[in-house]
């Protein structure tokens, strides 16, 4: 202890500077620990909050990257977050236990979660189904001759033609016809003769003569025919074949010359004034439909002028490789517009079900991963923010909400923003995400048909177009990704691969849904309804290498990026090289991972596992 005086003021003098400066760090550390006002994240203030807790920094995305100063993922480019550890004080950090994430004020605001109720709401929905027009089975008639003969001329000699009832469609040599028209000229004859004569004569030549007339009715002949040969006492050597019925050719059965017996089909024909649309629906849309429903339908060649017609039929059995069922709609077509062949889109305004108002969850809410939902709910007795991870089982989508059929009742919270950062945090501190927990339901994808080569090939051109639009979506080109998506549907559509008929129903049951989604995709003025389109098309460009393998001479990939649609995840196909996102587009380009590599002829296989991701960094930023 000093003696002088003045060494003791001096003394005295450091010692209070430093209290007073303690004071004024706690009242700092005080401010800075209250919770932020706002959910938005400052990356400058969580580095400096953080301080030395926050030594490894990772990201949401990609929680195998682990780097020991802030950046940008080397994989796709966000911004990293600090992972904090379970070491410290417990409020001051984010804590895992099996499947629930606890997290501190700071990580909440981080992560910005926002919430929403369970409740119980009805909503109606569009429901939009892809189908093609056909001929109504009911209306298909066969024109053919009632006697035996040579066909000597045909009057209608291509299909398409339309022809009307009592058109004469063929002439006829028929030896019997004219055998009985000679009968019916001398019965004629002989009934004049006797007419005056006794009175049993006359009526058994007038017997004869009505025997007659009854023999050529049997054969086919008309009256107005009969009447004119008993007229001119001059039998024909020809009889004319007339069709009983309206409707166009579909098929000519016979050529001149040929000869045919009774009953032998001449032509096939079609009444067009009314035609079926067949839709296939899924398993999730048929809670939606019902017999007698209004639908209203929609052709590419008929922009703006929809048609209505009712649902005729359900198909009670589902098909067991597609899981569809197939759904006919009854339309009206007096003027002939919809011509069978066509691809149409059915729109069906799905309302709420009869019984008790069913609970509901807004439409971001889940994670999907195959055929598995999970949610984050919140647990209200927690004393700060805490989030189970619940598997839970969802109905079909109508409008902006899902209803939930098990796994949540009424007045639970669940994430409705944020849910992607909750589950990452569980895959970094290896807790069961979404992505390890096993599912609930599986089944085996539909077998793929044996093709050749040949087959492969005369789908390139599809691949190609697909490709262009992915790069064109990828550099944000919209314009361009939209004539590319003109171009595809156009070349789906007029693919013609030659193989067995499995093989063929197979592709034009995927055709059909790809020209459907790109021609919707191509008419969108909106770029999230053309990437929602490009999403459902990349699902049938997907099938296509499932089914009948890799077209090209070059090898792609299947990718997959997480964050796509609010975090549900979407898939697309690309060439091989560095990943491009066309979900983002420049924004956030590399984001993503590649899950399986297709090889020329090679099929994409139906059970995928992600490929290895590249190795973390150990430190420092990668550019």
């Amino acid at each position: 202890m000093p003696t002088n005086p003045r060494a003791f003021r001096r003394y005295a003098l450091l010692a209070a500077l430093l209290l007073l400066s303690f004071a004024i760090g706690v009242g700092v550390g005080g401010e800075d620990s209250a919770p932020p006002e706002t959910t938005e994240s400052d990356p400058a203030a969580a580095e400096h909050e953080h301080g030395a807790q926050a030594t490894v920094w990772t990201c949401s995305m990609h929680p195998q990257i682990r780097m020991d100063e802030p950046g940008q993922c080397p994989i796709c480019g966000m911004d990293l977050i600090p992972a904090t550890t379970d070491e410290g004080d417990d409020d001051e950090h984010a804590s895992t236990r099996g499947e629930m994430v606890k997290l501190s004020p700071r990580a909440q605001a981080l992560a910005t979660i926002k919430t929403a109720p369970v409740e119980r709401a009805t909503s109606r929905a569009e429901l939009r189904l892809l189908g093609r027009i056909d001929y109504d089975e009911t209306r298909i008639r066969t024109v053919t001759p009632w006697t035996a003969g040579r066909i000597d001329e045909l009057r209608v000699r291509v299909t398409g033609q339309r022809i009307k009832r009592n058109q004469v469609v063929a002439t006829l040599y028929s030896p019997e016809i004219y055998s009985a028209m000679r009968d019916l000229v001398s019965a004629t004859d002989q009934a004049a003769r006797l007419s005056e004569g006794l009175h049993g004569s006359a009526d058994m030549a007038r017997g004869a003569l009505d025997a007659t007339k009854e023999r050529l009715r049997l054969l086919g002949v008309p009256d107005r025919e009969i009447n004119s040969v008993i007229r001119t006492r001059k039998p024909p050597t020809h009889i004319e074949i007339r069709s009983p019925f309206n409707g166009t050719v579909l098929e000519r059965l016979v050529d001149e010359g040929q000869y045919v017996s009774a009953g032998t089909p001449l032509y096939r024909l079609a009444d067009l004034s009314r035609v079926w649309v067949q839709i296939d629906a899924y398993e999730t849309d048929l809670p939606h439909l019902r017999i007698g429903q209004e639908v209203v339908v929609k052709v590419e060649g008929l922009a703006g002028d929809p048609l209505t017609g009712r649902t005729a039929f359900i198909d009670p059995v589902l098909d067991e490789r597609e899981r569809t069922a197939r759904v006919r709609v009854e339309v009206d077509n007096p003027k002939g517009r919809l011509r069978p062949g066509m691809f149409a889109e059915a729109i069906v305004e799905s309302g709420a079900a009869a019984g008790p108002t069913p609970l509901v969850i807004p439409d971001s809410a889940p994670l999907f991963t195959g055929r598995r939902s999970v949610v984050f709910v919140q647990d209200p007795q927690a004393s700060r923010p805490t989030y189970e991870l619940r598997v839970v089982r969802l109905g079909a989508r109508t409008g902006p909400v899902y209803p939930v059929l098990a796994g949540l009742n009424e007045g639970e919270k669940v994430v409705v923003q944020g849910a992607f950062v909750l589950d990452a945090d569980l895959q970094l501190r290896g807790g069961r995400s979404m992505m390890t927990m096993s599912d609930d339901v599986s089944s085996a994808p539909p077998p793929a048909p044996p093709v050749s080569s040949a087959f492969r090939e005369a789908l390139r051109p599809v691949m190609t177009a697909y490709l262009e639009v992915q790069k064109q979506l990828a550099d944000d080109d919209l314009d361009a990704a939209r004539e590319s998506l003109r171009l595809l549907a156009t070349r789906a559509n007029e693919a013609s691969p030659q193989g067995s008929r499995k093989a063929l129903d197979t592709w034009q049951r995927v055709a059909s849904k790809l020209v459907g989604h790109a021609r919707h995709g191509a008419a969108s003025d909106d770029a999230g309804n053309l990437r929602d389109a490009f999403e459902e098309v990349s699902l049938q460009v997907g099938e296509l290498l499932r089914l009948f393998g890799n077209p090209l001479d070059r090898a792609l990939r299947l990718a997959f990026c997480p964050m796509a649609f609010d975090s549900k995840g979407a898939e697309w196909i690309q060439e091989d090289g560095v990943l491009e996102n066309p979900y983002y587009g420049p924004s956030m380009l590399r984001c993503g991972e590649f899950r399986a590599t297709v090889l020329p002829s090679e099929r994409l296989g139906a059970s995928l596992e992600p490929e290895s991701p590249p190795p973390a960094p150990s430190a420092g930023h990668q550019h």
